[in-house]
């Protein structure tokens, strides 16, 4: 079988068999197909597209190219969820110790910042001593004791999906849906999941800027897993404005902090997304009978502060330390210039341009622009104010932190570019927009 015969093939609009998509899966591993190859590929099933049989065959053959997660004896369902990326998205840091404390286990390997999106694994190592590479049988283990592992992605979980991820990215061919719902669903097909919920998020600071590719996507994404066999839920949601109220990677480890603790409120769209995340999970490991059960069962989690002792074991368990839910400060580097955003004016917050916002973080160093970049876990916002909140003029919008004077003021003037004051009212819009099971 030639590569050359597969591309056309695609080229001219075929559908690809098992023995071909094979073929470029062991190729993709084994380097017999050329960087070159990958890319004519990659670029005519951009441009031909792809039936759901063959992403449910490009699927199967990218998650067995390399080690395949079992867990065998685990005494309750093996849950995880996934999101397709946004601004302030700390939810995984709350969602894996809620579902552990209400009797799920969840393997999560999570990712790195991607663009102007925050990665999991760089905010979990803003945690001293924290680390994201433990053996696999070190993960097996924590897993089955704690309930909950959130770890880096290893080298040999679907390593076909890593280089086509990467000649993608390099070729203008990433936002093809039948590759992207390949590439979520081989990596987590190999931890070996029995129920995943995905969370598409829509809006200006997200990948699906429009409610049409969310749905395209999250349709694409449910019937590829249920091909596989994996049963998966999507939930659509906002991604017109920062999630939570603090962006940046030791700033959200704090905000995940207050938010399992407790302390103070919780604010609206973040606890909304994660309660309905959480929720479709316990249904999924059949953990509760229906959304509104399970959304019980969560905030007992959290009000008797098992969530939290999940979590604190899990940082302490992965090499953190033991106290870092009582003492933060000690532990959880500051930047040291912290600057307010004032409002020019008294109005209305009426938009965020959200992507912007995303890239100013990886302006002010917390993220990379390129790979390899070392990332300065201290910097970002706090105190985010939503859209839909009348300031006075000087109120500030959020607070800048930042490693000096000159980056903190640079990153003011850019927040305030990136908002819209106005003097009419601004309806909220829903955190959850639309569901795919």
């Amino acid at each position: 079988m030639l590569a050359q015969e597969i591309i056309r093939a695609k080229r001219d609009g075929q559908a690809l068999n098992e023995a071909q998509i094979n073929h470029f899966v062991r190729g993709l591993v084994d380097n017999s197909w050329s960087e070159g190859q990958v890319a004519a590929l990659g670029m005519a099933v951009f441009l031909r597209g792809m039936g759901r049989d063959e992403a449910v065959l490009l699927t199967r053959a990218m998650m067995n190219s390399g080690r395949v997660m079992r867990w065998p004896g685990m005494p309750g369902p093996v849950l995880d969820k996934h999101s397709s990326g946004g601004v302030g998205d700390k939810v995984s840091l709350m969602l894996a110790p809620m579902v552990a404390a209400c009797g799920g286990y969840v393997p999560m390997i999570a990712g790195r910042g991607l663009g102007h999106t925050g990665g999991t694994v760089d905010k979990l190592e803003a945690i001293p001593g924290y680390t994201t590479t433990p053996d696999p049988a070190r993960f097996d283990q924590l897993v089955r004791s704690l309930g909950c592992a959130i770890i880096g992605q290893t080298a040999d979980l679907a390593p076909a999906d890593k280089r086509f991820y990467a000649t993608r990215d390099v070729t203008a061919t990433v936002e093809s849906v039948p590759l992207i719902t390949a590439s979520i669903l081989s990596k987590k097909l190999a931890a070996g999941l029995e129920g995943l919920a995905m969370d598409i998020k829509c809006g200006n600071g997200a990948f699906a800027a429009t409610p049409e590719f969310a749905r395209e996507l999250a349709e694409s994404i449910v019937a590829v897993a249920g091909g596989a066999g994996l049963r998966t839920r999507a939930l659509i949601t906002d991604m017109n404005q920062i999630l939570g109220t603090d962006v940046g990677n030791a700033l959200e480890i704090w905000e995940t902090l207050r938010y399992l603790k407790g302390d103070g409120p919780r604010e609206a769209r973040l606890h909304e997304v994660t309660l309905a995340l959480c929720a479709e999970m316990l249904v999924l490991g059949r953990l509760a009978a229906d959304t509104t059960a399970a959304r019980v069962k969560l905030q007992a989690a959290l009000d008797s502060g098992a969530a939290a002792e999940k979590f604190a074991q899990m940082v302490a368990a992965l090499g953190g330390p033991a106290d870092l839910l009582d003492r933060p400060a000690q532990y959880l580097a500051a930047a040291p210039v912290v600057k307010p955003v004032p409002a020019p004016r008294a109005g209305v917050l009426q938009a965020m341009a959200t992507r912007d916002l995303g890239v100013l973080i990886v302006e002010l160093g917390g993220g990379r622009r390129k790979a390899g970049d070392a990332i300065d876990m201290r910097v970002g916002f706090s105190a985010v104010r939503p859209v839909g909140t009348r300031f006075a003029a000087g109120e500030p919008l959020a607070m800048v932190h930042a490693a000096d004077e000159a980056s903190a003021d640079r990153a003011v003037a850019s927040y305030l570019a990136a908002c819209t004051l106005g003097d009419a009212d601004v309806a909220a819009s829903p955190m959850v927009m639309a569901e795919v099971v």
